[in-house]
């Protein structure tokens, strides 16, 4: 059986990122490197590395989320991004989206062990919530698919004018060229590549904007979502 890898002590960019709620921090930060790597949703090489590769590297993702905005956190698996950008961002009304049980038994504790009450953990895919949940300002997420597909479920979430915010790595430019076609049938009417968090984690952290329009999801979206939100009326008044 090979030994658990030790987790590094916090380093001091951490303190200055996440400022009042750096224990929640190290907290979290204990917690995937002793109950997230038992329950296997990271890997036991990742624990030496988890503040710059995944805690730091998650929450300069706050540096681009506007002020005060709804988030969804796609295929949010052990919460990176969600909860490093919900410790920063008090502000900022989180919901992790996860379809996998074990995952969301794993934040429900992490939500509630931190007292996270601007966060909220719901259990299932992007295209099975769509027109359940209310449509949302910002869409994240951190390694969950190549951008054309992760696009297909973010996107028909956002809200009118909303963007998804991709935590990308070196494939950044060349993913965002390949899905060009694909965002601009999703309704996509500007893209970006930013870099964030200078001076915090190096390297920076790449970031691919999807700004949208008046019509997240395109026109097969809207059918689909006006379809949904109608179900949804009709149960009500059952």
């Amino acid at each position: 059986m090979t030994e658990a890898a030790e987790l590094p002590p916090a380093p001091e960019q951490a303190r200055e990122v996440f400022g009042h709620r750096y224990a929640d921090a190290v907290r979290y930060a204990e917690l995937l490197a002793e109950a997230g790597v038992q329950r296997g949703l990271i890997g036991p090489r990742e624990v030496p590395r988890l503040w710059e590769r995944h805690l730091l590297n998650c929450a300069v993702l706050s540096e681009v989320v506007p002020e005060g905005v709804t988030v969804c956190d796609v295929g949010s698996g052990a919460g990176l991004p969600g909860i490093p950008l919900a410790l920063v961002r008090e502000d900022l009304k989180i919901t992790l989206l996860e379809p996998l049980l074990r995952r969301t038994n794993f934040l429900t504790e992490v939500v509630e062990l931190l007292g996270l009450d601007h966060v909220t953990v719901v259990r299932g895919r992007a295209e099975e919530v769509m027109g359940k949940l209310p449509p949302v300002h910002v869409v994240t997420a951190r390694a969950v698919a190549p951008l054309d597909r992760l696009a297909t479920w973010g996107i028909p979430l956002l809200r009118p004018y909303g963007e998804m915010l991709a935590l990308k790595g070196d494939t950044a430019e060349e993913e965002l060229k390949s899905a060009t076609t694909a965002l601009s049938k999703l309704g996509a009417v500007q893209t970006s590549i930013l870099h964030v968090g200078e001076g915090v984690v190096d390297p920076m952290s790449t970031v691919v904007r999807v700004e949208v329009g008046e019509s997240p999801g395109g026109v097969r979206f809207a059918a689909k979502r006006a379809k949904a939100a109608r179900t949804g009326r009709a149960r009500r008044r059952r």
